[in-house]
């Protein structure tokens, strides 16, 4: 027995694997020749762009290990917005917890739903995938990730059915990237097609891409309710599974009805802001803060009641901004050591020379694989797509065929690479190793890689246009 407990493989922490991430990356600041592309800002758009005729050696800019350090300051000082975020929605969610309303809520849903609790997978899903597709949604997600998890405790699921109801959905509708301004509208502002054309192609891929992921989650949440030791996080979840049966006998009162509203309205007013008015972290924080007062409120607690629940809910939060905060470290180390653009040159000169009908699957490849290094949309499609465009045309490519090589090569690894702040925020609010989450989401990963090499292969074969 103790031989088998010394041979057992634990898992290191978030932060823990993130740092061992930096260190690499500050070696590889050593070893490869550093390289760089010439920016320069559109006229027409006020973008900056990037020559792909331009790429040159540059002097090695090797990270020390007191620059190591100090990217881990920068980090939190650049992702400053997306962690003050997070500690208001802990905040928020930590008010609307106290007040009982999300206990007595999640009860309700659990008895009603009695038999039929896989519909909750359906729903969310499909809703974050819409979310993903049409508004290029993704942070947004992390705000409901505590309500995800709480209400799958009750329906007999576990923590990891809870985050992937956000995080697949998500990333589903960034595959399908039906009108998601911030991958496809880029992708096809910079290639000079028009908005948005070829949707109906698109759509059918985003269909395929939900289907299996309702099927995997699907089946997967048959299993744990048949078996909960077969869970990938089932020791994990003990505790938390024996507080929800604390609620269990919370009634749903008229007041917690109004507590609801007033949260469902909030949800309202950012998807209206959103749509209507380009509202992002700062605008959706004002509308959780106003949110919490009037819960607070209908709730009758005190001044120092509501400021309580807050810290309390926010502190639950720390451990996930502080890995934002790394993982942004992580990305620092690489910039200032030169070899982001020599990452992206070194994977585009694959695709030279490749015929048509493999190099539009190997687009889409190259674009997953730097999707780790660089996991920013916008910021990739800056510098990949002013090499791509004119690589397409030399190759027989259709434009519109790379753009949807690009946007869901962008999709993907955003739910795998530890230099993706939202995805180690989403793990650290449920304390899941970054090795179980890979784990659980294989199968799924692999049938999203097939489906996007074959979508590439369809786009080929068919002219996907209009050029």
């Amino acid at each position: 027995m103790a031989k088998e407990k010394k041979l057992k493989f634990k898992a290191p922490d978030a932060l823990v694997l993130i740092c061992i991430l930096m260190i690499v990356c500050a070696v590889l600041t050593y070893i490869l020749p550093a390289g760089a592309y010439d920016r320069f800002v559109d006229p027409a758009t006020q973008k900056e762009m990037v020559d792909p005729a331009s790429y040159h050696r540059v002097a090695n800019t090797p990270v020390g290990p007191w620059q190591v350090l100090k990217s881990i300051h920068q980090g939190m000082n650049e992702s400053a917005p997306i962690i003050n975020f997070l500690f208001i929605i802990g905040g928020a969610f930590g008010v609307l917890t106290d007040t009982g309303a999300l206990d007595a809520l999640i009860h309700k849903t659990s008895v009603k739903l009695k038999g039929r609790e896989k519909l909750v997978i359906i729903f969310f899903l499909t809703f974050w995938a819409l979310g993903g597709a049409f508004l290029g949604n993704f942070e947004e997600c992390l705000a409901f990730i505590p309500m995800q998890i709480a209400l799958c405790y009750a329906l007999g699921f576990d923590s990891i059915t809870g985050v992937a109801l956000g995080l697949w959905g998500v990333a589903i509708g960034y595959m399908g990237g039906i009108m998601n301004p911030f991958t496809l509208g880029l992708a096809q502002d910079i290639a000079g097609l028009p908005i948005y054309s070829g949707m109906a192609f698109r759509v059918i891929v985003w269909a395929f891409a939900l289907a299996g992921g309702i099927f995997f989650l699907y089946r997967y949440a048959q299993k744990i309710q048949k078996d909960p030791t077969a869970s990938y996080t089932y020791e994990l979840d003990l505790k938390n599974r024996n507080a929800q049966e604390e609620i269990e006998e919370v009634e749903l009162t008229s007041r917690h009805k109004i507590i609801l509203l007033i949260f469902v309205l909030s949800v309202v007013w950012i998807i209206y802001g959103v749509i209507n008015h380009g509202f992002y972290l700062t605008e959706m924080a004002a509308v959780f803060i106003v949110m919490v007062l009037l819960m607070g409120i209908a709730a009758k607690m005190s001044p120092d009641a509501i400021v309580a629940s807050f810290v309390k809910g926010a502190g639950n939060l720390l451990y996930a901004c502080i890995c934002v905060g790394f993982a942004r470290g992580l990305t620092i180390i690489m910039t200032e050591g030169n070899i982001l653009d020599v990452i992206v040159h070194g994977a585009t000169s694959i695709l030279n020379g490749l015929p048509a009908m493999i190099s539009a699957p190997m687009t889409f490849i190259v674009v997953s694989i730097i999707n780790l290094f660089i996991p920013s949309g916008s910021g990739k499609a800056v510098i990949m797509m002013p090499i791509m465009v004119p690589m397409a045309d030399v190759l027989g490519i259709t434009r519109q065929t790379v753009c949807l090589a690009y946007h869901m090569g962008d999709a993907i690894t955003n739910i795998v690479t530890p230099a993706g702040a939202p995805l180690m925020a989403a793990l650290a609010m449920a304390n899941i190793p970054w090795t179980t989450w890979m784990k659980f989401f294989m199968k799924f990963f692999i049938y999203l890689m097939v489906l996007g090499c074959i979508a590439c292969v369809v786009a080929i074969n068919i002219g996907y246009g209009p050029f």
